[in-house]
């Protein structure tokens, strides 16, 4: 048994064994996910096909490289990672679990004490026959590690084949995109230490010092409030406000207010929410508008259904979880959670100036379908796939149009709110984040690159809304989202260094 252990063999033939083994021991639940949630036909043969040798070729180059750069270290990373893929397997298969950046930061936070309490014999048969052994099989190898030439050859082979399957499912991209979180959580090894380095980034961007903005100084006596509704995926062109040709702003339509022609900074969300609550365009981390306006003693109230804000320090910080414990009636499915309540938040405050933001997620594809109550679905018949290539054109613009009906509804909300607290001066911005590619030129969703991004990912609605009346707000061609800052300090009479009347929409 010893002398089969210590046996030797090539990099390259130790490399593919470690491959093969990789593939059909840990993971039969991502194949699993891959075969529930595709269509049948030959494009569900490319998905599941392509992502068998896109992990081959991966996995291979990596073991190959760690084997010729590291030697003998390598073998022992190589056999530790197996240990790993045997520990994750069980959780995934035992717990229903999902390997993210928040599972590796629930096991970073576990004690001792409680992760001892999900072990069993089981596990130490996961452990044993799927870790230890195929560990020490590997580690105990005697590598004949070849030449230079031919592990520059052997590298280009997996690099080429990687290539090709990223290319081969190109039209597989909106698929491969909804499903990545779910992906990447299955994938052995890179789950647990992907998604480990995404842990430790995020927690260092959580605990950066911000750069602080020039004290600011509350200067109106005024009651005032200003709620800020970020849009997700709402491109202007879909806005019968702006003249689109199907009825997709029926009550915004009947309201006085100003729909401004405005161009996003970026066409992915982190980038677009946090140029919405930046004062100038930076790629620094300076005190985005809630935190700066919470510091300066406003009533700052944030209500979530999205994610990819930059840190937010500030008390009332509201996700879909916390509004559903407030209010347990309300259906968690659709944003209009994020207005429950709201009335009575707005009235119960006891500070002079109240700012509010509520960040939807209304528009984000591919599912639209799922993102709107029955009672909106206004355009139909709509298209309930997800591979949005081979969707009906006209089905999808209908799936897309009932997300903008609902927003309309949501906006509209929120100034009927606002209309009914007579006590406050009020004003509602809704900016959205970025637009949408809904097939023009064979582009969906969003993500291009600024340089080459189309019009329809970039010309986004800023909607404005104020009990002083239309007459307050400037008729301005154009604005950015960089504007919303500055009109939140006018309007709240919030006297700062860096404030930008030019960038301020109110007059």
């Amino acid at each position: 048994m010893v002398n089969i252990l210590k046996r030797g063999c090539k990099a390259t033939t130790l490399s593919l064994i470690v491959t093969i083994y990789t593939l059909f021991a840990y993971h039969y639940p991502l194949f699993r996910l891959v075969v529930n949630n595709i269509e049948g036909g030959i494009n569900g043969w490319i998905i599941t096909g392509g992502l068998a040798v896109l992990m081959l070729a991966t996995n291979f180059m990596m073991c190959y490289i760690f084997l010729y750069l590291l030697r003998g270290v390598g073998k022992w990373i190589i056999g530790l990672s197996l240990i790993a893929d045997a520990v994750a397997l069980y959780f995934i298969n035992t717990y229903d679990v999902l390997i993210t950046d928040s599972m590796m930061g629930n096991v970073f936070n576990t004690r001792y004490s409680e992760a001892s309490g999900f072990f069993s014999w089981v596990a130490v048969l996961y452990v044993i026959f799927l870790g230890i052994l195929p560990c020490l099989f590997v580690v105990s190898r005697k590598v004949d590690f070849g030449s230079t030439k031919l592990f520059f050859k052997r590298t280009g082979v997996a690099l080429a084949a990687m290539t090709a399957m990223v290319a081969i499912n190109i039209n597989n991209f909106t698929w491969i995109d909804r499903n990545a979180t779910q992906l990447g959580s299955l994938l052995m090894p890179w789950s647990y230490t992907v998604n480990t380095f995404r842990y430790f980034s995020a927690e260092k961007k959580r605990n950066a010092k911000e750069i602080l903005l020039p004290d600011a100084k509350i200067t109106s006596t005024s009651k005032d409030v200003v709620v800020l509704i970020i849009g997700e995926s709402a491109r202007r062109e879909n806005f019968s406000l702006y003249g689109y040709n199907k009825p997709t702003n029926p009550l915004l339509e009947q309201e006085n207010v100003v729909a401004l022609m405005a161009k996003s900074a970026a066409t992915y969300t982190t980038a677009g929410v946090k140029a919405i609550l930046d004062h100038k365009p930076t790629d620094k981390l300076y005190e985005i508008l809630p935190n700066y306006l919470y510091r300066a003693g406003v009533d700052v109230i944030w209500r979530t259904n999205n994610w990819g804000e930059p840190p937010v320090h500030i008390e009332k910080y509201q996700k879909v979880a916390d509004l559903k414990a407030l209010y347990p009636d309300a259906d968690e499915r659709f944003d209009a959670i994020l207005l429950e309540g709201l009335k009575d938040v707005i009235e119960s405050s006891s500070a002079d100036k109240v700012f509010i933001v509520l960040h939807t997620s209304t528009s984000h594809g591919p599912t639209y379908f799922s993102k709107y109550p029955a009672d909106f679905e206004r355009f139909t018949p709509v298209c309930t796939t997800v591979e949005m290539a081979k969707a009906d054109p006209t089905e999808l613009m209908n799936a897309y149009d009932n997300t903008i009906v609902y927003t309309d509804y949501l906006i509209d909300s929120v100034i009927e709110v606002l209309r009914a607290i007579p006590t406050r001066r009020a004003a509602m911005l809704f900016v959205s984040d970025h637009g949408e590619s809904l097939g023009e030129n064979n582009l969906y969703m969003h993500g291009v690159p600024m340089a080459l991004a189309p019009k329809e990912q970039v010309e986004i609605p800023f909607i404005v809304w104020s009990s002083e009346g239309v007459e307050y707000v400037k008729q301005l061609e154009e604005v950015g989202q960089y504007h919303t800052f500055h009109s939140v300090l006018d309007f709240l009479g919030i006297e700062s260094e860096i404030y930008n009347p030019e960038l301020s929409i109110f007059k």
